[in-house]
């Protein structure tokens, strides 16, 4: 199945139907596809040819889905920038990925323009008008264009997204997907996460994107709706979830959180949500325990990658009610095979912890430009090594335990972050923990935690490294706790481990 097709089906099936919400305004199935198709001609226009790349840098809000839909029409693959990121690295990844025309917001008009003074060659194209910035009017152009659909032939291989990872543990790397593979991404939610109808609505707050972004062809093809928020504040989007009658969402676990501090999800009116889901970094046990006491068994999370989005594991709404499942992220997705292997590939027994690898037709087709770290991460019988490390019990449900890259050797021992991180976070006056090693003249590397505090909690380093000491090894135990107003995180809202590393080893060989 072509992604395109999956497009073209929804709009024939549903096309009086509302299918985007933003703030006052919707659009229907019918006026989303044409809008994309007068679009794809403008783009066209500009120089857009099958196999182009076209960069977008767009907040969330009502053309987002038209624009994306808009690249597909023109068989172009979609380059999005993540507005949080810096012009540097923004300008690296339009320059390595080959990107001639860059489609932004009126609000970011600053920065397009400082991106084409950047890249050689860079087109901007605004939508909507735009002052002191030489771009053309991207709406303005598309109210004059063809509606009709260009029909521009397109294979399983061809790409359609050229999407960088966020880049928690090193240097950005752009993972492609294709006519099929994406596809299959809209197949892999269905079978395992939701199972939309027509009067369903899924709220979007984090950006479209990542992976709340995969959730709009599933809805797309079964005629639910996309409300579409310009981001995430906590004091108003439980309030939008009440208003659009939002039967799912999609938060990642620092949003959760976010919500229950400020006191949001304790007052929200849920009765129309459905299925809550999260994913993207673990869940803190006590932000689950409070989650499913105020709204009951409705959580279920997936675990994946931006190689393998997005479930490649799943933990069902029931198996959240199961407390021995605590700290698991499920079992296998119907139509993803897993595999826990050693550092030779060799498969580990039950109960051992070992590298997960994924083989899936939701898979990446490769890294753009990247042959070698593409040779290094998918094997020649289409194994994808996401470099999470893993155990499994008998029942075949997955703990994650850590990224390989985050794992600390202090004294010759092996120490998970991850399980640091859980004790620190059961801790009642904790909000935050990230683990990490710290240079050390005995033990070469040193368990290292950083935390952030509830609201007017109060706790002294050696109250939690006791807490540490109680549940795990000692030698597990942070050396030194460092209390901070923050951790570092992430575009996607991943806490960044390497950026409170890297000052620790600064000058240090590691």
């Amino acid at each position: 199945m072509l992604t395109t097709e999956l497009v073209r089906r929804g709009a024939r099936q549903h096309a009086g139907r509302t299918a985007v919400l933003s703030g006052d305004r919707s659009l229907t199935f019918r006026e989303v596809d044409e809008w994309a198709n007068r679009m794809a001609h403008v783009l066209a226009g500009t120089g857009v040819t099958p196999g182009s790349r076209v960069g977008l840098l767009v907040d969330n809000g009502l053309w987002s889905v038209p624009v994306d839909f808009a690249c597909l029409k023109a068989a172009a693959a979609r380059v999005p920038l993540n507005a949080r990121l810096s012009a540097d690295e923004q300008a690296r990844m339009l320059r390595a990925t080959g990107v001639g025309v860059l489609v932004f917001g009126p609000a970011l008009a600053e920065r397009a323009a400082d991106l084409a003074g950047r890249v050689e060659g860079l087109r901007l194209v605004a939508l909507g008008p735009v002052a002191d910035v030489e771009a053309l009017d991207l709406l303005a152009a598309a109210g004059e264009a063809s509606s009709a659909d260009p029909m521009l032939p397109a294979a399983p291989e061809d790409p359609v997204l050229v999407l960088y990872t966020s880049g928690t543990t090193g240097a950005l790397k752009a993972v492609v997907h294709t006519q099929a593979s994406y596809a299959a991404v809209c197949a892999n939610i269905l079978a395992n996460l939701v199972s939309p109808g027509r009067d369903s609505v899924m709220l979007h707050a984090a950006s479209l994107i990542h992976a709340s972004g995969t959730f709009v062809l599933p809805y797309w093809i079964r005629g639910g709706a996309a409300a579409v928020l310009p981001g995430f504040d906590p004091g108003s989007y439980l309030d939008a979830l009440a208003r659009h009658r939002a039967t799912e969402i999609n938060l990642v676990p620092t949003m959760l959180g976010m919500l229950l501090t400020s006191g949001a999800a304790e007052r929200a009116d849920v009765s129309s949500l459905r299925t809550a889901v999260y994913g993207a970094s673990p869940m803190p046990g006590p932000v689950l325990a409070e989650t499913m006491e105020l709204w009951g068994p409705r959580l279920v999370q997936y675990y994946g990658q931006t190689e393998a989005p997005l479930a490649i594991t799943v933990l069902g709404a029931q198996d959240h009610t199961d407390p021995s499942l605590a700290g698991s992220c499920g079992q296998p997705s119907v139509d993803a095979e897993v595999l826990l292997t050693d550092a030779d590939g060799a498969p580990v027994p039950a109960g051992e912890v070992g590298e997960l690898r994924v083989r899936a037709p939701f898979g990446m087709a490769r890294y753009d430009g990247a042959p070698d770290l593409t040779a290094e991460t998918v094997t020649s019988d289409g194994w994808i090594r996401t470099r999470d490390l893993a155990r499994s019990d008998d029942r075949g449900y997955l703990i994650l335990v850590d990224r390989t890259s985050d794992m600390i050797i202090t004294g010759g021992y092996n120490v998970y972050p991850r399980e640091v991180e859980d004790v620190l976070m059961a801790h009642p006056a904790v909000s935050g923990a990230a683990v990490v090693a710290a240079p050390d003249p005995t033990w070469v590397e040193a368990v290292t935690a950083f935390v952030t505090l509830r609201p007017g909690a109060r706790v002294s380093e050696e109250e939690l490294r006791d807490a540490v000491r109680s549940a795990v090894a000692g030698y597990k135990v942070p050396k030194a706790v460092h209390v901070v107003d923050a951790l570092p995180l992430s575009p996607v809202g991943k806490v960044l481990r390497r950026a409170l590393r890297e000052p620790l080893w600064a000058g240090v060989s590691r």
